[in-house]
Formats: structure tokens, C-alpha cells, sequence
């Protein structure tokens, strides 16, 4: 699949290095080196994907994808020389669908966004609507929602969440949720979707953990 990548990275070197990479894969590049020109272009191109460095001047990348995602679902990898979990959980729990920890092969950033691309279009053209008690998943028009609420879910959120209502009550382990993946990148996921479609998410009843296992979803009203 050849999409359309914003790339936002202050370190120039870096950023022509990737271009190459991507370009070779046959995707169409745009180049920004600061936080406020990511976000105008993000605004005013609509990329299918963007690669977020953290450390930028000005608007750093984890106060751009606070503010993207408040406005979009575009999916959002995000780069960062700080590899301290509490630094990388933070970046997910923004609502990026995925990180890389500088010093990075420029080979593994493919390879991550040729797994994000293919998240997103293996539901794509599928008009099927799964319902698992009031909340409702529509992969046609990539909405979720709980009785008549629409839910705000990011590209990583939704497709976890497709998975689960495909079999509801089956428990899922993390790696079958998301094969590539760290398991506590899944479980951020998890306790996002939990803020927004349980009335209590530290006593969650539709997207339950099963201990040792995984998750599964079930009908919040059984």
C-alpha cells in the first residue's frame, strides 16, 4: 500500500535518510523539521500516516499528537531518543498507535509503517458491522459507538477493538490482538478504550482481562 507520509524530524540528516527508505517503498514524502510546521501541514495535507519525533523545537512531537488527536484518526508512529518506559507509555497514551527508540535501522521504520498501513486496510472495503451488546463497531465507515454515543478511537484502538467484537467473549492474548506490538503498548491501548466506553473504567464490564491470558469483550447489559 503507498500512502501519503507527513515526516516530522528537526535532525535533516535523519529525515533524508528515511525519505529514501520510504520513497524506495513507493510512497509520497513530505519533510518538516518543527513541531508547528507538522502541525499546520498534518491540518492542511491529511496524510495517511505521520512519523513524529518527540525532541523538536519549538512545539515538541508529544504536544503535536495531543493536539492531532483531538482533531483526526490519522495514524502516528512516533520517534523518540528517550527510552524510558514511563517516556514511551506516554507517547501511546496521547494516542500514537506506535513508537520507535532512536538509534533505529532505517529498515525497522519500514518495516513498522508497513504494519501500520496494513492495520488499517485489512478492514478497508469490509462493510461488516459487529455488534457485542450496545456498543457497535463498523468497519465499512470505521466508527464505534455505545448505544447512541460515538467514540473517538485512534487507528490501533479501533482495529483491537475490531478484533475483539469479531469473537466476542473470546479471550485474546496480546500478540493475537496485535502480532507486532509490545504487550504493554496492547495495554495501553486497552486501559485508552476502557476510558472511553466503560462508565467505570477501573471496574471495566465490557472489555474485561482475563489473568495470564488476555482480553475479551463481552455484552455490558448479560
Amino acid at each position: 500500500m503507498c500512502a501519503h507520509i507527513l515526516v516530522a524530524e528537526d535532525n535533516h540528516r535523519q529525515a533524508e535518510i528515511v525519505g529514501e527508505y520510504l520513497r524506495a517503498e513507493g510512497h509520497r514524502l513530505l519533510v518538516v523539521h518543527d513541531g508547528q510546521q507538522a502541525l499546520a501541514e498534518a491540518r492542511r495535507r491529511r496524510p495517511d500516516l505521520i512519523i513524529l519525533d518527540v525532541l523538536m523545537p519549538g512545539l515538541d512531537g508529544l504536544n503535536v499528537c495531543r493536539i492531532l488527536r483531538r482533531e483526526s484518526s490519522v495514524l502516528i508512529l512516533m520517534l523518540t531518543a528517550r527510552a524510558g518506559e514511563e517516556d514511551l507509555l506516554l507517547g501511546l497514551d496521547l494516542g500514537a498507535d506506535d513508537y520507535l527508540t532512536k538509534p533505529y535501522s532505517p529498515r525497522e521504520l519500514v518495516a513498522r509503517v508497513r504494519t501500520l498501513l496494513r492495520r488499517v486496510d485489512r478492514v478497508r472495503g469490509d462493510d461488516t458491522v459487529l455488534h457485542v451488546g450496545d456498543l457497535t463497531v463498523d468497519l465499512g465507515r470505521r466508527t464505534v459507538t455505545v448505544g447512541d454515543r460515538r467514540i473517538a478511537c485512534t487507528p490501533a484502538e479501533f482495529a483491537i477493538l475490531a478484533v475483539l467484537a469479531g469473537q466476542p467473549d473470546r479471550v485474546f492474548s496480546r500478540k493475537q490482538l496485535d502480532p507486532d506490538a509490545a504487550d504493554r503498548a496492547v495495554d495501553t491501548h486497552v486501559l485508552n478504550l476502557r476510558r472511553k466506553i466503560e462508565t467505570d473504567p477501573r471496574r471495566p464490564v465490557r472489555l474485561q482481562s482475563v489473568y495470564g491470558l488476555g482480553y475479551r469483550l463481552t455484552d455490558a447489559r448479560s
